[in-house]
């Protein structure tokens, strides 16, 4: 099948010569192309260009043959708005039975992240509702977000677990990320997070808790291949770096690579023990110092900041800016979950990269695009316009230009969603 979008005002984020991930001042590098094409074919991107190329075929022509296709089984007409590569959210919990608004007012009443969970809050609070849940109930639910999220051009994806904290509502959780993966047009990747939390029972002896997750839980996933990434929340008041790195140890011998949860409440070591073990993504780094920056320059771990999650619980900014100019790569993804960052609209996020870390608009576009592709490991697929890859972006409503979408924060910008190269 051969689908044409032709007179697109701006096609944003192409590349010639594909990179993984970009990094330090490539970071400010987007390739864009005013009055443009794009050509897909069977779902993966065939050619693109400027209109000006583009040459009607020989009526005996095949197609491809001479590089346009006149006769394209659907052609969109993108006159006045821009085309964007789907963002990349490497970083949801988007598998919850219950929204936490009570705990928002708690916030509003002066309670920290960290009391709330003490007195059984939090984590535990969503956990105990997932328990209670069907792994049908949770799916549905799940669903609908999930459908929200492309409907706003997210069109990748990486969901964790973590609200089950006993190993059949870890694995009911996972069950239900697989179901999704079967049945969506997303590109979506798999996270065991058993190690979100530390359930009530274990909060004397949460070694116990940690022998559970590695002897229990991480068999049972792996025997079922439920898991694409072991991820640990190691900070303060949750799992030390020892704790971190048995669990790490455990997930690697069955095919699992780590992610990391580091540096929300306190400068914890879990971006050293992260670049140890060969992380994917360190995420979250509100706190942030010389030394961690300097353990992740040479590193094939991918920073990944949650603004999201700062500003809903007006933690400290994570120093965007400083990594750049550092020569890091910076990703940056939603944290989407029900209590500390309800929101999977990654335009917000792209706003937000913006207006309080001061990234310019190029740089926010490559960190919520390729780098949280590379973040989930798919920007060998996703994450640019290149040909090759999945025909995966979204067409913005009529826009007065790229600078509109990060500038306006409070509106949707997208009118079509392509995955796979079919609308969605």
């Amino acid at each position: 099948m051969l689908t044409l979008i032709k007179n697109i005002k701006e096609l944003v984020g192409v590349e010639t010569s594909p990179k993984l991930r970009k990094q330090g001042k490539e970071m400010a590098q987007l390739e864009t192309i005013k009055d443009a094409y794009l050509l897909i074919e069977d779902g993966i991107i065939s050619k693109y260009g400027a209109m000006s190329e583009f040459d009607t075929p020989r009526p005996s022509a095949t197609p491809l043959q001479e590089g346009m296709v006149e006769n394209a089984d659907v052609v969109v007409d993108a006159t006045g708005k821009i085309v964007c590569p789907s963002f990349c959210d490497s970083h949801t919990h988007l598998v919850y039975a219950n929204s936490r608004e009570h705990e928002f007012v708690d916030k509003i009443r002066g309670l920290s992240y960290e009391e709330i969970a003490k007195r059984g809050g939090g984590i535990l609070n969503s956990a105990k509702a997932t328990a209670a849940a069907s792994e049908d109930e949770l799916y549905d639910m799940a669903q609908q977000r999930l459908e929200e999220a492309m409907r706003l051009g997210t069109g990748a994806i990486e969901i964790k677990s973590g609200y089950g904290l006993t190993t059949e509502s870890e694995l009911k959780l996972l069950r239900v990320i697989r179901r999704l993966k079967e049945n969506s047009p997303m590109t979506i990747k798999s996270n065991f997070l058993g190690a979100h939390g530390i359930p009530m029972e274990y909060r004397r002896h949460q070694e116990d808790y940690v022998d559970l997750v590695i002897n229990e839980m991480i068999p049972r996933v792996a025997a079922e291949g439920l898991a694409d990434f072991i991820d640990v929340f190691c900070d303060k008041g949750f799992f030390t770096v020892d704790d971190t790195a048995r669990i790490l140890e455990a997930g690697i011998k069955y095919g699992m690579r780590p992610k990391i949860h580091a540096n929300e409440m306190a400068i914890s070591g879990g971006v050293q023990v992260g670049v140890k073990y060969g992380a994917i993504s360190v995420d979250h780094l509100e706190q942030m110092g010389d030394a961690e920056i300097e353990c992740l320059k040479g590193s094939e771990t991918m920073p990944t900041i949650l603004p999201g999650c700062a500003f809903f619980l007006s933690l400290p900014l994570s120093p965007a800016r400083k990594m750049i100019d550092a020569g890091l790569p910076v990703a940056m993804a939603s944290d989407y979950n029900p209590g500390t960052s309800p929101s999977n609209n990654m335009q917000l996020i792209l706003s937000m990269a913006c207006i309080r870390y001061r990234l310019t608009p190029e740089e926010a576009f490559n960190a919520t695009t390729i780098n949280t592709a590379y973040a989930m490991g798919v920007s060998n697929e996703v994450g640019s316009i290149a040909v090759g890859k999945k025909a995966n972006f979204y067409i913005t409503k009529p826009i007065p230009s790229l600078e509109y979408m990060p500038y306006s924060f409070g509106e949707n910008k997208v009118e079509t969603v392509f995955l796979n190269g079919k609308q969605i």
